[in-house]
């Protein structure tokens, strides 16, 4: 698969739309939206990929996220600022902030976009942060970040009510509780291609909920999701 915006016009207009401002060096975003499936390499043998942009953009993601919380959060201390940045990098979350600008599109790659699996939103979110460090530097960078992230999803009083994990949530409770809760995992495919597992989850030996899931993380914190409605009542009080 290579991208739609092949012609370098196309993917600087394209780019240009998604940044709000005019990139310097395109090369550096170019590098961004290369996949490692197209084994290009520089001149001293080193890999061109997103990767090492993802790791930088990954690390000025959380500087500022963690300025603006440390700014608008004066009485949090570490433990409860660390919590609330993890909840606006998660996953998830960047997952969800790449497929809303449509990155994949932009990807070169000799694979499929369908034999991707959702982690490849998130990452080029995070790949296209380090591009605008390296371009514009950190001004345009903490700019871009307040634009795509913090002004339009970071409400303080609603992410302190975001679970992360159900799975640890129910756990917890069930510890707390005394109660005995038990996960059977077991391979469920059936007629699909691609590989799925099945989750019973017991508490006090009473299976509570049930569900399906291409790995056994998800599976399991699905299942621990529809536990966590069953008990919302009890787990609240």
């Amino acid at each position: 698969m290579n991208s739609r915006f092949n012609n370098s016009g196309n993917f600087f207009i394209h780019l240009k739309k998604i940044l709000g401002f005019k990139p310097k060096n395109i090369h550096v975003y170019k590098t961004a939206f290369t996949h490692r499936s197209m084994n290009i390499k520089d001149n001293e043998g080193n890999a061109i990929n997103y990767e090492r942009l993802e790791f930088l953009g990954d690390a000025m993601l959380g500087a500022v996220i963690a300025s603006h919380l440390y700014l608008e959060v004066p009485g949090g201390d570490e433990g409860y600022l660390t919590k609330m940045r993890s909840k606006v990098v998660s996953r998830e979350h960047l997952n969800e902030l790449g497929k809303d600008l449509n990155l994949i599109d932009l990807i070169e790659s000799k694979i499929a976009a369908s034999q991707f699996g959702d982690n490849i939103h998130g990452n080029l979110f995070e790949a296209l942060i380090g591009a605008i460090f390296l371009d514009k530097g950190f001004n345009y960078c903490e700019k871009f970040i307040y634009k795509r992230v913090i002004i339009p999803y970071v409400d303080i009083a609603q992410l302190e009510g975001r679970v992360i994990s159900y799975k640890s949530l129910l756990i917890e409770w069930c510890q707390k509780e005394k109660k005995t809760f038990n996960y059977n995992v077991y391979e469920d495919s059936g007629n699909d291609e691609t590989r799925h597992f099945s989750v019973k989850l017991s508490v006090d030996n009473k299976v509570i909920a049930k569900a399906r899931a291409t790995s056994k993380k998800k599976a399991e914190e699905k299942a621990s999701k529809r536990a966590f409605y069953v008990f919302q009542t009890k787990m609240s009080h």
